[in-house]
């Protein structure tokens, strides 16, 4: 039941994250380059969530407890 949670948690976090990495590209017409947008967003809380819940959920998917091979 945990793992389902952490997985829902963990996608509504990189949805959030990488939404606002989306709208900050509007920077990017107001004279930013790209060094600056990337050194903006780093600094950003809300970018940062999204990197954290892309990781959380490689992490979920990709731990196993079993290593049987289903045929």
């Amino acid at each position: 039941m945990l793992k389902p949670f952490l997985f829902l948690f963990s996608f509504g976090m990189s949805v959030v994250g990488f939404m606002y990495m989306i709208i900050y590209l509007n920077l990017l017409d107001q004279g930013y380059d790209l060094s600056e947008y990337f050194s903006f967003i780093s600094k950003r809380f809300e970018c940062m969530i999204g990197l954290v819940g892309f990781i959380l959920i490689n992490i979920i998917i990709l731990r196993r407890k079993d290593y049987d091979i289903y045929l």
